[in-house]
C-alpha cells in the first residue's frame, strides 16, 4: 500500500539504459574469464560502474555526467532485494534535472530515521524518514518527486547548486513541459522544515522557470553576486531576416544583452540538427552581429570566464554593464 502522499510515475522518467551494460550474473552460458575481465578494465578497455557490472569505457566517456549517475542508479535499483526509495543525486538522474560538478559514485537511497544513515557497496543510505515526503513509483520502487528532489538537494547544497535545481525542475521550455510548478516547491518545503529552512526559501524565490541551461543558472546567480542589475530572461528579438531569437539576458535599463556562450551548440548532435559545426558557428556569429546592431550594449562569455567571477566581472564592466560593487579580488 503507498502512501497517501505517492503518485503515479511519470513518462518523464528515465526508465532504460542509454549503453550496454555486461554483468558478471548474466553470463548466457558463457563462462566468464575473470582474469581476462580484470585485464580489460586494467588496460582501460571496459569500466566498472558497480560491482559485477561493467560497460565499455568508449561508449561511457560518450555519456552526459547525469547519464553516467543513471547506470549507477539502474544497477542499484535492479540488483535490490525489495523495494527502495531513490533520493538526492540519483533521484535528479532519474528525473533527468542535470547540475554542474561531479555527480556521486554512491547512489542516495532514503531510509527511515531509525535505520542510521551509512554507507556500503555502491549505496549511500540516508536516515532522513518519509513523513511528509512526496515520493513517485518508478519500476518497482520508489524515488522522491521532483519537487522534493529540489528540496532536498537546496537544503544541502550551495546556493547555486540549489538554484540550478530549482530551474531545472520548472524550466518551461522542457520537451513535454516543467516537472513542477512554483507552488509545489513551496509546498514540498513547507512539509520538509526540519532542515535547510534558511536557505531553500531563498533558493525558492530567486528561482525562475525561464533558465535554458544550468550554465545560465549559474550565471544569474553570479551576475547578481557580482552586483550588476538583475536582468530579463529570454527577451525576444526580430532579426532583419524576419528570424525571431531569444537573449540569455537583457538588462533593459542599460539596453545591454549578455549571453552565455556554450560549446554544446557546436558539437551536440541533439542542438546541431544535422549541422556542421562550421555551419552552427557562422550561424551564431550571424546572429550575434544582427542582435548587436539592435541593442546598445552585448557581451558574450564562455565556460572559463564563468568559472573565474573576476574575469567575468572584467569583461561585462569593459562591455558598458555597470556594478553596484567593486571587482572581486582575482585569483592568485
Amino acid at each position: 500500500m503507498l502512501s497517501p502522499l505517492c503518485q503515479r510515475s511519470d513518462m518523464s522518467m528515465q526508465t532504460e539504459h542509454p549503453i550496454t551494460v555486461h554483468r558478471r550474473r548474466e553470463r548466457d552460458g558463457v563462462p566468464l574469464n575473470d582474469r581476462l575481465l580484470r585485464q580489460s578494465v586494467l588496460s582501460g578497455m571496459y569500466r566498472r560502474v558497480v560491482a559485477g557490472s561493467y560497460v565499455r569505457e568508449t561508449a561511457w566517456k560518450n555519456l552526459k555526467p547525469i547519464q553516467q549517475h543513471l547506470v549507477r542508479v539502474l544497477e542499484v535499483a535492479d540488483r535490490a532485494r525489495g523495494p527502495i526509495v531513490l533520493t538526492h543525486s540519483a533521484a535528479a538522474a532519474i528525473h533527468t534535472i542535470d547540475r554542474i560538478g561531479a555527480r556521486p559514485n554512491l547512489v542516495d537511497v532514503r531510509i527511515a530515521q531509525s535505520g542510521g544513515g551509512r554507507s556500503s557497496g555502491a549505496v549511500r543510505r540516508r536516515a532522513l524518514g518519509f513523513e511528509g515526503v512526496e515520493l513517485v513509483e518508478w519500476r518497482g520502487h520508489l524515488v522522491t518527486s521532483p519537487a522534493q528532489t529540489v528540496v532536498d538537494l537546496a537544503s544541502e547544497a550551495t546556493f547555486t547548486a540549489g538554484v540550478v535545481a530549482a530551474d531545472q525542475v520548472l524550466w518551461e521550455h522542457r520537451s513535454g513541459g516543467p516537472l513542477a510548478r512554483h507552488d509545489e516547491l513551496l509546498g514540498a518545503f513547507d512539509t520538509n522544515r526540519r532542515r535547510g529552512v534558511g536557505r531553500v526559501p531563498a533558493v525558492l524565490e530567486f528561482s525562475t522557470e525561464l533558465s535554458d541551461s544550468v550554465r545560465e543558472s549559474e550565471a544569474r546567480v553570479l551576475l547578481d553576486r557580482l552586483g550588476f542589475p538583475r536582468p530579463e530572461l529570454q527577451k525576444e528579438f526580430v532579426l532583419p531576416s524576419g528570424r525571431t531569437v531569444r537573449s540569455d539576458f537583457y538588462f533593459p535599463e542599460q539596453d545591454h544583452v549578455g549571453e552565455f556562450d556554450g560549446v554544446g551548440k557546436y558539437f551536440d548532435p541533439d542542438i546541431l540538427a544535422g549541422r556542421t559545426p562550421e555551419q552552427a558557428l557562422l550561424e551564431e556569429k550571424d546572429r550575434g552581429d544582427a542582435l548587436r546592431r539592435q541593442v546598445s550594449g552585448l557581451s558574450r562569455w564562455r565556460t572559463p570566464d564563468q568559472r573565474d567571477p573576476a574575469r567575468l566581472y572584467s569583461i561585462l564592466v569593459a562591455d558598458g554593464l555597470p556594478s553596484r560593487f567593486p571587482p572581486p579580488r582575482k585569483r592568485a
